[in-house]
């Protein structure tokens, strides 16, 4: 297999990073979500670089698939944990190692910053992804996530 570079995300990839946050959405939740919403909040990434920084994996020289990090203090740990979100590899590009490309570089920039750790959610009834993530060493929490939301489709 090809090994599969990944990068840091720029401007010139925010076309990329709504196209894929929309399909995941869409695969994921079956919900469309409102394009210049998502627009200016993968902006809002760039534009204040604490929010968040976007990682893009690219097979045969083109965007694969890409994935946001975030990061959450934990005062029981004296870190930070980093959060893997909006995960999405382009279905022509499934099954070729993209996602576990994307995985082993954050969890080698993770380590080498001294993050407690790596977390991310799934859905419960999404099998397959839940099978990768096992089968890159993470395991399941015994959390379950609560939310309320403030805006229209929050």
């Amino acid at each position: 297999m090809t090994a599969i570079p990944v990068r840091a995300a720029t401007r010139e990839d925010i076309a990329f990073l709504v196209q894929s946050n929309a399909a995941m959405a869409w695969e994921t939740e079956q919900r469309r979500l409102d394009l210049d919403l998502l627009q200016r909040g993968v902006s809002g990434v760039f534009e204040q670089p604490g929010r968040g920084v976007y990682r893009i994996a690219e097979r045969d020289g083109r965007a694969a698939g890409c994935l946001l990090l975030t990061r959450e203090w934990s005062d029981w740990r004296n870190g930070d944990w980093w959060w893997i979100q909006s995960v999405y590899v382009g279905e022509e590009h499934r099954r070729h190692g993209v996602f576990g490309a994307l995985y082993r570089s954050v969890e080698a920039e993770a380590r080498a910053a001294g993050a407690v750790g790596l977390r991310l959610y799934v859905e419960w009834e999404n099998e397959r992804a839940q099978r990768t993530y096992e089968a890159l060493g993470m395991q399941r929490e015994h959390y379950h996530m609560y939310r309320k939301g403030f805006i229209a489709g929050g």
